[in-house]
């Protein structure tokens, strides 16, 4: 459906245990299942919690080492929390994953293999190759369905993609996630976004940011930063993050990004995530869930006044 869910009128019975897809040279991966589909951070937390099913795994006692780009949501580090795997936050590019990978092989220090990782934008991988590789993310999905089949009766209906996600939210807490992105925006207007949130929240007091008719809290406003592990270079300036909690003490968090601020317009990237521990409100389509969060973030930024766009071109 348009607001993201799934259409109650189509037939269960009809649709495959799990749908997959991968572009076209199979780096990138795409998991669904029967009224589910399932985003790329969830996907990748499932894989992590799941690791005993998945023969790369499960022969070495599982995962030593784990790794998100900052702008996916943090349903990886509640798993890795929970399980005791070091989680590592990077910015957006696979050489940041591949550092980790060699750590012990060519800078000599901790061991972090195997390992799994992987970005939002569809990207999922291991210590097998130093690449994304979205056919290898089908077939952990394809194990950890056989393994939670395993022992049902032939009588009795199979554990679907949608039972196991579910069993993880209600585990773990489920991480609303959309990704509004505003394309071919004028480039001195997407500055000024940016300079604004620099200097309005990343740079000035939050304590003083006025509140709005949503409670939706603003706590604090960082720009993402990370200083390599292994081999100790800085890289700066990978994205601006709105801290925000709700009245029922949930977290969120609001990523702005830019891209491509050349001739042509540049694209504002708008991450939003919510935490949401309530079993009872799993079920809700996330952009649904995550409305109010964009509005006020939308309104402290002063995205539309700045730059005419009243919405995004693309919602993911």
């Amino acid at each position: 459906n348009a607001d993201g869910s799934a259409d109650s009128s189509v037939d269960m019975a009809s649709l495959p245990m799990l749908g997959a897809a991968n572009d076209g040279d199979g780096d990138r991966n795409l998991i669904a299942g029967a009224q589910c589909f399932v985003t790329p951070s969830d996907s990748l937390a499932m894989i992590c919690d799941n690791w005993e099913a998945i023969p790369h795994f499960s022969k070495a006692g599982g995962p030593k080492g784990v790794a998100r780009s900052m702008p996916s949501s943090a349903a990886l580090d509640v798993v890795a929390e929970a399980r005791n795997i070091p989680c590592f936050v990077t910015p957006t590019g696979w050489k940041f994953f591949g550092n980790l990978m060699s750590s012990k092989e060519m800078f000599g220090k901790q061991d972090y293999t195997p390992f799994v990782c992987g970005e939002e934008s569809f990207g999922t991988g291991s210590d097998h190759i130093r690449e994304k590789d979205g056919i290898w993310a089908v077939l952990s999905w394809m194990s950890i369905l056989m393994k939670a089949n395993q022992d049902v009766p032939e009588n009795k209906p199979l554990i679907s993609v949608k039972d196991i996600v579910n069993k993880h939210w209600a585990k773990y807490g489920r991480h609303f996630y959309c990704r509004y992105d505003y394309e071919a925006v004028d480039s001195g207007a997407a500055n000024e976004v940016m300079d604004l949130i620099r200097q309005s929240f990343v740079n000035a007091d939050i304590a003083s940011t006025v509140g709005n008719d949503s409670d939706i809290k603003l706590v604090d406003a960082v720009e993402f930063e990370y200083i390599d592990p292994v081999d100790g270079s800085k890289t700066s300036k990978q994205g601006l993050i709105l801290q925000f909690e709700y009245p029922s003490g949930d977290s969120a968090r609001v990523v702005f990004r830019l891209s491509g601020t050349g001739s042509a317009g540049a694209t504002i990237r708008m991450y939003l995530e919510k935490f949401e521990k309530d079993t009872s409100k799993h079920g809700e389509a996330a952009p649904v869930a995550l409305k109010s969060l964009a509005s006020r973030a939308l309104s402290l930024v002063k995205l539309e006044e700045l730059t005419g766009r009243d919405a995004p071109t693309v919602i993911t």
